[in-house]
């Protein structure tokens, strides 16, 4: 028959036991963490990089000017469940690598309600994406509009003259920026009832 096991095997036992569960609680806590902050890390990351056609974010203007001088079209469009109109000021416009260009777009709340949206946004060809550089815009903010109201929202960006180097952009001529405004649902205001209802320490 074997020997029952010492109290100090069993101790070092347990005291494993409990490290390998605290170790999967830490992995699993920490992989919830990154799955909530996967989406705001991974939309700087393509902002950073121009990854997937997403245009990159600047602070400044280029300081150089290049010598292409290539074909910007806007686009815009209306996700379902926003009754907007959405437009941009022209169609399209010819622009010098290096140029600072600033286009307004038009949206139009055309129900009877206040509503809200947020405005996404990407460049193609896909490739285009780490040469387009947008100062400022008005992506990833939310909007809202009361019923019939209007605004005209402006995009300040430029081409960078580096594209000039690039083997993928040697026969690129032209780049479309498209928006697309979603609908955002505005959360229910916490009536007093309710605030009654949470427990009090």
């Amino acid at each position: 028959m074997s020997e029952p096991p010492s109290p100090s095997s069993a101790k070092a036992r347990r005291r494993g036991d409990l490290r390998v569960a605290a170790a999967v609680t830490f992995a699993a806590f920490g992989m919830l963490g990154m799955s909530f902050a996967a989406v705001p890390l991974y939309q700087m990351f393509c902002q950073a990089t121009g990854f997937g056609g997403t245009p990159r974010i600047n602070a400044v203007a280029s300081g150089v000017r290049g010598e292409r001088t290539m074909t910007v079209r806007f686009d815009a469009n209306v996700g379902p469940g926003l009754d907007w109109s959405f437009e941009p000021e022209i169609a399209q416009m010819r622009l010098r690598t290096g140029e600072t260009a600033t286009v307004f777009y038009k949206v139009t709340n055309r129900s009877s309600h206040e509503s809200v949206g947020m405005a996404t946004y990407n460049v193609a060809p896909d490739a285009f994406g780490p040469w387009f550089n947008k100062i400022s815009c008005f992506c990833f903010t939310e909007q809202t509009l009361g019923p019939g109201e209007s605004m005209d929202m402006p995009v300040v960006f430029f081409l960078d003259p580096e594209l000039e180097k690039s083997e993928t952009m040697r026969n690129m001529q032209s780049v479309t920026l498209s928006y697309t405004f979603i609908a955002v649902k505005k959360k229910p205001p916490v009536t007093a009832a309710a605030q009654d209802l949470k427990p009090r320490l």
